[in-house]
């Protein structure tokens, strides 16, 4: 059975993190990256409202393992906040590798929401940076719109797109997600995790064609 509500009124589309480097060939590829962009811009058609989030990060950003001496991407550091994985230097501010892919359907979009901008603090969340406090504004500006349902598609589905999913479920929101509009890194099972921790929450886990489009 579809279920067009997710997409109408009173429901946002967040597009995440669909970008060079997160796609075949870029400094941080997400395996099948670029091949969820039919789906994904079927899905910023059919939408009543659309927002895209951006890895924003500046060139000497805390969560790049090039900063830390000893380490290789991947590895994981104990920072202020927690655990942090280490990544390769991806997603710099003005950079190729941080714009949107070219094949990416951006011109609806009512927002784009840049995260990672603070040196010390890494940010998967479209609504909270990694230290769980700091807002990104989103929230807010979704509630002042009467928004009270998330639709959310992107890279990388265990990484940026759960993180989102569970922040914006944690915040009130109902939530599906599209499992053929994502791709997953899948770092040691964090995909079979971060999915039974969206079931456990209350996440939709949904398809393109399970939302009618």
């Amino acid at each position: 059975m579809t279920d067009t509500t997710w997409l109408g009124p009173g429901a946002v589309l967040l597009v995440i993190d669909v970008q060079n480097d997160f796609c075949p060939g870029g400094a941080l590829a997400v395996p099948g990256g670029d091949a969820i962009l039919p789906a994904v811009n079927r899905l910023v058609a059919a939408a009543d409202l659309v927002v895209l989030t951006q890895d924003w990060h500046p060139r000497k950003h805390g969560s790049f393992a090039s900063l830390h001496k000893g380490k290789a991407p991947f590895d994981t550091i104990e920072v202020a906040y927690g655990p942090q994985t280490l990544w390769p230097d991806h997603c710099v501010q003005g950079t190729s590798g941080a714009a949107f892919h070219e094949d990416l359907t951006t011109d609806r979009a009512a927002l784009i929401v840049r995260k990672g901008m603070r040196p010390s603090v890494d940010s998967y969340s479209a609504f909270f940076e990694n230290d769980r406090t700091t807002t990104t504004g989103l929230d807010g500006w979704l509630r002042a719109r009467g928004v009270s349902r998330v639709v959310c598609c992107g890279l990388a589905y265990d990484f940026c797109v759960a993180y989102s999913a569970l922040d914006a479920r944690r915040l009130g929101f109902g939530v599906a997600v599209v499992d053929d509009a994502c791709a997953a890194i899948d770092l040691g099972g964090s995909k079979g995790a971060q999915t039974e921790a969206m079931r456990k929450a209350g996440i939709e886990l949904t398809t393109v064609a399970g939302l009618g489009v």
